[in-house]
């Protein structure tokens, strides 16, 4: 008789199995004309130029990392949508105080200028010497 843990076990060896069955199958079926075009790294149909060692910027990462952040935190709506009426006055509050602080971080965020693809360069403030100063240095 096999204990629960030892169908897990049975389970994930059957699907190892026919995951390793389709690959060589796959491998055995498939044409194998390797040509210089289907060789080269795909990057969205653009030809490859220069070096992979090239700085980018980074912001499409951070676009990227703070909507994952903003979407799980929405997903956390859902449940407490659903039932929040069960925890009466106190389940609403918690839930505008979580919504009051996931807009703050969003404001924050589109403030401090996180969200624009396109960071505004910053240029310095420069000291512009007053015409009464002009005569005085002469």
């Amino acid at each position: 008789m096999l204990t629960e843990f030892g169908k897990i076990f049975v389970f994930m060896m059957v699907s190892v199995f026919f995951v390793v069955i389709a690959i060589v199958a796959a491998k055995l079926i498939r044409p194998s004309r390797p040509t210089r075009e289907k060789l080269l790294t795909y990057e969205c149909g653009e030809d490859v130029v220069g070096s992979p060692w090239v700085k980018f910027n980074i912001r499409f990462y951070v676009v990227a990392l703070i909507f994952l952040i903003f979407d799980v935190e929405i997903v956390l709506l859902i449940p407490w949508a659903l039932v929040y009426k069960d925890f009466g006055l106190g389940g609403f509050i918690v839930g505008a105080i979580f919504l009051l602080l996931l807009g703050l971080g969003m404001a924050y965020e589109w403030r401090k200028g996180d969200l624009e693809w396109a960071k505004p360069k910053i240029i310095p403030p420069v000291m512009e010497k007053l015409p009464a100063q002009e005569s005085a240095d002469a």
